[in-house]
């Protein structure tokens, strides 16, 4: 249940978890970003060599993201990580298409854009399960799959969210939704434009087995990475005076 700042129950609900929308949403967001940051961190100290493979054998820098939750420990600590943000993250994508459904209630195309944002929320968090509990190593053809539905997923929902609150901005925006929308707009241009440049480093490094360029890649995919979460994490700009609430109501007592 989602509460205003003076939001009250009825008399027959009696709340158990009451938390502020904002910290709900940060604490979402560093679950797979301390996770992130272990296995890589994790990888380097103890990894190295192994992290930074590629078949052709030249010299690298930086672990991939895959290789680096592909390895033990790095794997569970990911694992977990991800598995515990995973409720909260759909919990996420059912707020918003409740606030774009109450914005466009007379608009069908905007309705039915702010269905498709629910879809994509959704199917760009099963991209994320998918990649993260099958690794590189165990089945590559299936943890490739979901990190392409992954980043598919991701880029389109940023497209049609940030297409929504264009929308929004013209009829009413606060002063921390209108900073959230910049940040959408800015977050997205950035994380399609990561995304071109790994894509480029990968083939590159394929191509012509350069000693260094699979680091950059690995870098590029880190931002895109942190880029998404960034983008995710600005829902706190948009629900600052809101509440996440769970009650459950008051039995009657009988005699």
């Amino acid at each position: 249940m989602l509460q205003g700042p003076y939001g009250s129950l009825g008399d027959r609900e009696k709340p158990f978890i009451r938390l502020p929308f904002p910290d709900f949403v940060t604490g979402t967001v560093l679950l797979p970003l301390t996770g992130l940051i272990a296995c890589i961190v994790t990888s380097l100290m103890y990894h190295l060599d192994e992290s930074t493979y590629t078949h052709c054998q030249v010299p690298n820098y930086l672990p991939s993201i895959s290789a680096s939750i592909s390895l033990v420990p790095e794997r569970y600590i990911w694992r977990f990580c991800v598995g515990l943000h995973s409720a909260p993250r759909f919990l996420l994508a059912a707020v918003y298409f409740s606030f774009y459904r109450r914005h466009f209630a007379k608009s069908f195309p905007n309705l039915a854009l702010s269905g498709l944002a629910l879809i994509t929320a959704v199917v760009e968090n099963v991209g994320l399960l998918l990649l993260t509990y099958v690794s590189s190593t165990e089945t590559y053809s299936v943890h490739k799959n979901g990190f392409i539905t992954f980043i598919a997923s991701s880029v389109l929902h940023m497209l049609i969210t940030c297409r929504l609150w264009q929308v929004i901005k013209k009829f009413s925006l606060n002063p921390e939704e209108l900073v959230s929308f910049r940040w959408k707009l800015r977050l997205f241009v950035f994380n399609v434009s990561c995304c071109l440049v790994a894509a480029y480093f990968f083939r590159r490094h394929n191509k012509y087995c350069e000693p260094g360029v699979y680091t950059m890649f690995a870098l590029c995919e880190y931002l895109v990475v942190l880029s998404n979460m960034a983008f995710h994490w600005t829902a706190f700009m948009d629900f600052t005076n809101r509440e996440l609430m769970v009650a459950a109501p008051t039995e009657d007592k009988r005699y």
